[in-house]
């Protein structure tokens, strides 16, 4: 059962860079079911607090559903603590979620970036709730294509500014060579300044 709901998964291409002043995270547009291009505009990245996103692969409802129990979970801990919930935190939460459900699975994997205070951290999140902290990572079908990129172009130590067109480029390869990764590419830094979804006429000129 589990081998296929592996299958969900394997269709999109996410990417997330550590960065010295933030976290890059990018995704493409498309949602496949099977051979059908079900949206050309899905979306695979979220705020979920000033100083946290997520990227999504998989099942849309599951994706969906994580996204609003953290949003809800991120408040009642603010509210609770006093201070805003931080990156690993959340992350180790999700996790957690994920595999108390492990034998009627979400059928997601996360990429969990922002700033806890002045440090960018960047967590990836699979369909068992297992949990890596991560400075380069890419998700998905287009995910071998999009390495090739990021593993030759990124640095260490990069700011934000200069590692966005990378992630850029890592998603235009992958949408030339995978055929459940394409349509458009959403870009979002997490940095000091909060949450920021770069425009589309942005992503564009670096395109």
């Amino acid at each position: 059962m589990k081998e296929e709901k592996l299958k969900h998964l394997e269709g999109t291409t996410t990417v997330g860079l550590v960065c010295k002043d933030g976290v890059v995270l990018a995704t493409d547009t498309r949602a496949t079911m099977g051979y059908l291009v079900a949206s050309k505009k899905a979306r695979k990245v979220y705020c979920i607090t000033d100083n946290i996103a997520f990227t999504t692969a998989g099942g849309v409802a599951d994706t969906e559903q994580l996204v609003n129990v953290m949003r809800a979970e991120a408040k009642y801990y603010e509210m609770h603590e006093g201070v805003p919930m931080g990156v690993g935190n959340c992350a180790k939460l999700v996790s957690n979620i994920m595999n108390a459900s492990v034998y009627y699975p979400y059928i997601a994997n996360l990429l969990v970036g922002g700033m806890d205070g002045d440090t960018p951290r960047l967590f990836f999140i699979d369909i068992d709730g297992g949990m890596t902290e991560e400075d380069i990572v890419a998700t998905g079908s287009g995910s071998p294509v999009a390495y090739g990129v990021l593993e030759t172009e990124f640095k260490n130590g990069m700011k934000t500014e200069d590692a966005i067109p990378i992630a850029v480029k890592a998603l235009k390869t992958a949408m030339k060579r995978d055929i459940a990764t394409g349509n458009e590419i959403m870009v979002v830094t997490v940095t000091k300044k909060g949450y920021n979804e770069l425009s589309p006429e942005e992503i564009k000129k670096l395109a």
